[in-house]
């Protein structure tokens, strides 16, 4: 696999925990599977923040396995890629949702942190949408204490919020045009303003790990090997779908879903697809 960061981008990422824009796709075509998700979520209801949409759309599988997404995150973690999670993360315009200054390890049980996140831009995102806000240095610190406010217009499953002062005025805006990407560690402070625009603010996330990365909070978790090899098996292999809510897929989504229950993510039938009743 071909290099896609520069040397820069990846000593950058090493000193700042992140780096960003990262150019994946075409506006035109960013913009094109924007069109496909907003169909889908007129077919099946609404996406955002739904477990691991890669095993129920087929455009959200493209994504994973775009070269260029999987080519940078190896530059960072090696030749042997899984991918943990993902999610459609929306914004609706002029609402009060955010996201608190938070660490994406907090809660998942993943160790090592041989953790990447990917936050791929299917619309503009700006400083006044409410796109991500990074802290400089912040992952050299490893995990701090979180809190939880569970505040109703958090976007974040239990409201967790870093417990130490947040100097904001040290955040980078992790602006991206369509079709860009932002890279961050496990432990970068980051966080997002509310939506103040006329328009949806849509991007797709992405949780990239090595395979010598296991998980200690659920028993039987899934991910799907995306480059190289896994010669360790921590995780049981998840299968590409066949089509949009090709029904293996749907019932190891589901399954996922239940396992992590209140674990990983609160009210998590909340994020399940209710495969039977939407497939059409």
């Amino acid at each position: 696999m071909s290099q896609v960061l520069t040397d820069a981008e990846v000593a950058r990422f090493g000193r700042d925990g992140f780096v960003h824009p990262i150019d994946v796709l075409p506006e035109a075509e960013a913009l094109a599977f924007r069109r496909r998700l907003e169909d889908a979520e007129a077919r099946f209801g609404p996406m955002h923040y739904v477990m691991k949409p890669h095993l129920l759309l087929t455009l959200a599988d493209e994504l994973v396995h775009h070269p260029r997404v999987v080519g940078a995150v190896a530059d960072l973690l090696g030749p042997d890629v899984l991918m943990w999670d993902s999610a459609f993360i929306i914004k609706e315009p002029r609402t009060d949702k955010f996201v608190s200054w938070h660490q994406d390890l907090t809660y998942w049980g993943l160790e090592p942190d041989e953790v990447v996140s990917v936050w791929l831009a299917l619309s503009p995102a700006t400083a006044e949408n409410g796109c991500m806000r990074m802290m400089p240095g912040s992952h050299a610190r490893g995990m701090v204490d979180h809190r939880e406010t569970l505040g109703p217009d958090n976007v974040l499953s239990r409201g967790q919020t870093i417990a130490q002062p947040i100097d904001e005025s040290q955040a980078v805006v992790a602006s991206l045009r369509p079709g860009q990407m932002s890279l961050h560690h496990g432990w970068t402070f980051h966080a997002s303003y509310p939506n103040r625009s006329d328009e949806r603010r849509i991007g797709f996330n992405m949780n990239l790990m090595t395979p010598r990365v296991r998980q200690t909070k659920v028993s039987n978790d899934t991910a799907m090997l995306l480059c190289g090899e896994d010669r360790i098996g921590h995780f049981a292999p998840e299968p590409r779908p066949a089509h949009d809510f090709a029904p293996e897929a749907c019932a190891i989504q589901a399954e996922v879903c239940r396992r992590r229950g209140d674990t990983i993510v609160p009210n998590a039938a909340d994020t399940m697809i209710n495969a039977a009743s939407r497939r059409s």
